[in-house]
Formats: C-alpha cells, sequence, structure tokens
C-alpha cells in the first residue's frame, strides 16, 4: 500500500502499484511518496464510495477511495467522523495554488462556492470528489456549466459589465497607469458584450455563454482560468492513481 506526503499530512492512496515512485513536486507542494497508513473506520468508508460512485461516473470506486482517503487527510480532524468534514476556503484555496497551480485569488475564491454545492462554506467529501471529476475529467459540457458558475461573482445567473470589467482587471498586470488600464478593460468588456451577449439586454446568461463557448471553444475560461493546466492534472493523478 503507498501513500504521499500532502503537506499538511500522510496520504493513503490505496494502490500498491507506484511503489519506489520518487516524489512529485506539483506547484509549491511536494508530493512525496511513502510508506504508511491512514486508519479510517472501513464500513463508513465503503458506504462513502458507494453513496458517491451513484453520482460520479467519471471515476472508478477505487479511484472515489483515493480521493476520500486524500481528503479525510487534508481536513485532518481525527475527531469528527468522515462525512461531516470539510475544507474550508483558506485550506482549499491553499490546495488550488499549492497542488493545482492556481494563482488568479479571485477565480480561486469562486472556484470555492462552485464546489460548495450547498452553500455551508465548507467542501465536505462528497462536493470534493464531484468537483474534481469535473477538474480532472469534466465532460465539455459540465466545464461549460463549471465556468459559468464561477464567472457569476454574486450568483444571479448573469455575468454584468461590472462583473467582466471586475475580473479581465484581476487579471492584468499592473504594468500601466490605472486610468489607461481601466480604459483598455472597458474597450475588453465592450467586445466581450458584442461577441457573447445574443439578446444584447447589457448581460451575459448562461444561455449566452453557453452559445459563444459552442461557437468558439477558446472562449471557455475567457475572463480567466477556471481549471488548472493538464499538466497539474495529469501529475496529480499519476501520484494519487
Amino acid at each position: 500500500m503507498v501513500t504521499f506526503r500532502v503537506g499538511y499530512g500522510v496520504v493513503n492512496c490505496g494502490t500498491s502499484g507506484n511503489q519506489g515512485r520518487p516524489g512529485l513536486k506539483l506547484g509549491c507542494l511536494s508530493l512525496q511518496c511513502v510508506e504508511a497508513t491512514l486508519d479510517m473506520e472501513q464500513r463508513v468508508l465503503k458506504k462513502l464510495v458507494k453513496s458517491i460512485s451513484s453520482t460520479v461516473e467519471s471515476f472508478k470506486k477505487s479511484e472515489i477511495e483515493c480521493l476520500i482517503r486524500i481528503f479525510h487527510s487534508l481536513v485532518k480532524r481525527a475527531d469528527v467522523r468522515l462525512d461531516n468534514t470539510g475544507l474550508d476556503r483558506n485550506a482549499f484555496q491553499a490546495i488550488l495554488h499549492s497542488v493545482f497551480g492556481m494563482t488568479d485569488n479571485m477565480l480561486m475564491n469562486r472556484v470555492f462556492f462552485a464546489f460548495d454545492k450547498d452553500n455551508d462554506n465548507y467542501i465536505n467529501v462528497k462536493e470534493w470528489v464531484k468537483g474534481l471529476s469535473v477538474f480532472l475529467r469534466g465532460t465539455f459540457e459540465e466545464k461549460l456549466k463549471f465556468c459559468f458558475e464561477v464567472y457569476c461573482l454574486n450568483g444571479d445567473g448573469y455575468i454584468s459589465r461590472e462583473k467582466i470589467f471586475d475580473m479581465l482587471k484581476n487579471g492584468l498586470h499592473q504594468q500601466s497607469p490605472e486610468e489607461a488600464i481601466d480604459e483598455r478593460i472597458k474597450e475588453l468588456v465592450d467586445i466581450a458584450l458584442n461577441k457573447m451577449d445574443y439578446d444584447n439586454d447589457g448581460k451575459i446568461s448562461f444561455s449566452d455563454f453557453e452559445k459563444a463557448v459552442k461557437e468558439d471553444r477558446l472562449l471557455l475560461e475567457v475572463f480567466g482560468p477556471c481549471f488548472p493546466e493538464a499538466k497539474n492534472c495529469l501529475d496529480f493523478e499519476a501520484l494519487a492513481f
């Protein structure tokens, strides 16, 4: 049985095919394969795997078990039942940055809320696995919906002119005077709305976004990165599974 160490603790991968594999460096966090065990209640683990596998088709049961073990180690609260623990926003953003190489604080914050489906400000184990299924192996449709949810900064179902401005400004390096940057961003906002606002109501609905992205898939992450780079995803899978 092989495990790796993820900054905060030892994570049991539940597999044996990677013995002897050297540690990988993902972002700022070192994931190092070590021989160890993680004390988990098997009955609870099997129940969770069965429950999650009924709603997540992109992972095998053995992979879901691995992700549950990783989650349990990251949360690191042995005094709380496995199915009642959660990652708060700071812990989750640290994982996005260190493991998956994401750096945009505004969008990482929104990714947290896209994972947190029950809006309790914690990511539970089911939300963790479901979210990673989109991150790592999501279909085009799943990723389209995820990006739109990330870009809806206040959750009202629309991407407004003001939201687009904030996201684009957040993503630009401040290499010019503030006034010059703002004028350039306003021009980019106008271009985005002209291309994606099909009903000309001054904001982008999901229908608008879906139509635009299906016509040009390069627009999927037009307002900033919602997903890790492919290499970081592959590295995580190679070590975790």
